[in-house]
């Protein structure tokens, strides 16, 4: 049957794989029609066909907002997880025309449709880790509260996305201080660089010294882990820290890479904790390792143009195969 919201399709050139959709009505198929869909897909197969389950796979839920440029947010998130074997799914937050020059507008996703897309994918397929990124408004942030503490979610990296590589604000103000009070004591670390950390303390970090000072700040704000990325700091030595308040503070150190294909860094960075943490291990050794994979998805993207700004990461230089998990 023909779908009524497909109106005027013509094949282009006599080529079935070309089809031109000159106008697509708003119509909707009925509930009826729609839940009639996956019941004659199933029937299509008969359930002796079917191979019996003893794995699944390590999984990763993103909420974050959609780049539509691809080199951070969503697009990046995904792209993490599959070079590090996981399986990734999304709830996305925000819509925003983005390329690798900056963003031209955002469109925020309702909260309760972003609460659709949790309870959608949280009551089918379950989460072992969840990255959390742009969060634009108050009520979005309390619907992530809701969804952590609903479905008793573990291993929460939150990277509080405030400002794009750009310069650009992607949060509103209002936003912050409820950020801190439900997401700071329901994640399991955050990763702020330092442009958000000065939003967070409310002063510019100038220099490495400053480092040790601010994570101390942000833990006695209610985070219970934090990971502090210097990366915008001048000089050829990055510093990031680790800092826990019952393990010693961990300070990572890396040359500087000159790349300006540094979109979606923190995003890529904070994604390869998630996926480190749903493999199990243990937060330490999850960073250690998400940086070293970060560091080389710089390395091997330096010498390609992407765009005319500040292009991505490269996110497949060494992908691994999806990692399963034994079921029962």
């Amino acid at each position: 049957m023909r779908p009524q919201g497909l109106i005027s399709a013509r094949l282009r050139a006599g080529h079935p794989c070309f089809i031109q959709l000159n106008y697509i009505t708003s119509a909707r198929l009925s509930l009826a029609q729609s839940a009639a869909w996956p019941a004659d897909n199933l029937r299509m197969t008969s359930s002796a066909s079917f191979v019996s389950p003893t794995h699944r796979y390590a999984r990763v839920l993103s909420i974050a907002g959609s780049d539509s440029g691809g080199g951070a947010g969503i697009q990046a998130d995904l792209k993490t997880f599959s070079a590090l074997g996981c399986y990734g799914m999304t709830a996305i937050t925000a819509l925003t025309a983005q390329n690798t020059q900056g963003v031209s507008a955002i469109h925020a996703v309702p909260p309760e449709f972003l609460k659709a897309q949790l309870q959608a994918v949280l009551d089918d397929i379950g989460a072992d880790a969840v990255k959390i990124g742009m969060l634009h408004s108050p009520d979005t942030v309390r619907v992530v509260a809701w969804a952590i503490d609903h479905y008793q979610l573990k291993n929460v990296v939150l990277d509080p996305v405030m400002v794009a590589t750009s310069g650009d604000r992607l949060i509103e103000e209002a936003t912050v201080e409820v950020l801190r009070q439900e997401l700071f004591p329901r994640a399991s670390v955050i990763t702020p660089n330092l442009d958000e950390a000065a939003l967070l303390l409310g002063r510019p970090l100038a220099d490495a010294d400053a480092l040790d000072a601010a994570a101390a700040e942000l833990l006695a704000q209610g985070a219970r882990a934090v990971l502090l990325k210097g990366g915008h700091l001048a000089g050829e030595v990055l510093t990031d820290v680790l800092a826990e308040p019952s393990q010693p503070w961990l300070h990572l150190r890396s040359e500087r890479i000159p790349s300006r294909n540094v979109h979606g860094t923190g995003c890529t960075l904070s994604s390869a904790v998630a996926c480190q943490l749903a493999l199990g291990l243990p937060l330490r050794e999850a960073v250690q390792q998400a940086r070293a994979f970060i560091v080389e998805a710089i390395r091997t993207g330096a010498h390609v143009q992407t765009g005319q700004g500040h292009g991505p990461l490269c996110h497949g230089y060494a992908p691994l195969p999806m990692h399963r998990v034994a079921l029962g």
